[in-house]
């Protein structure tokens, strides 16, 4: 048997989709990670702010919809309230549990921080056409769906 014939055949790393996925993710979500740093937040912040804006949560709702722990969430809301973005008030209908709302300051950074968003995305991906960006979002979307993944991307 010759040398060739009992070789296996390993693929290189550019063979494979998910390897360039994460070479442009990566990429997108360290410039984007930046441009919010100089707006003084977090990814994971910015996220928590944008989950708020349009209408205030309890902890253990802003968690599910995020797929965080109450933890992570707790750790998030802290810092948040240090700097002046959020409010925790106590729940009127159970005084055990309270309420997380934007303040007026969050609320002013939000379009900033969605702007930041828009023009990372330009950035990145503006050379495409409308319908090819469409595809690669519909197709990113249906991958989701179809693993019925609910964690927000926070990193």
């Amino acid at each position: 048997m010759s040398r060739e014939s009992n070789e296996i055949q390993v693929s290189q790393l550019e063979d494979h989709l998910g390897y360039w996925l994460r070479y442009v993710s990566n990429q997108v979500s360290h410039s984007f990670a930046l441009r919010v740093q100089r707006r003084g937040v977090t990814v994971a912040e910015w996220v928590f702010l944008r989950q708020l804006f349009d209408n205030p949560q309890k902890p253990n709702v802003l968690a599910e919809s995020m797929g965080m722990t109450r933890g992570a969430i707790s750790k998030l809301a802290d810092r948040l309230l240090g700097k002046g973005l959020i409010a925790r008030t106590e729940d009127s209908q159970d005084g055990r549990s309270h309420i997380l709302s934007i303040t007026a300051r969050g609320r002013r950074l939000v379009p900033l921080l969605a702007a930041e968003a828009d023009e990372n995305d330009r950035e990145f991906f503006g050379n495409l056409e409308s319908r090819d960006r469409e595809k690669i979002m519909d197709a990113m979307k249906d991958i989701v769906a179809r693993h019925q993944w609910k964690v927000l991307p926070t990193q």
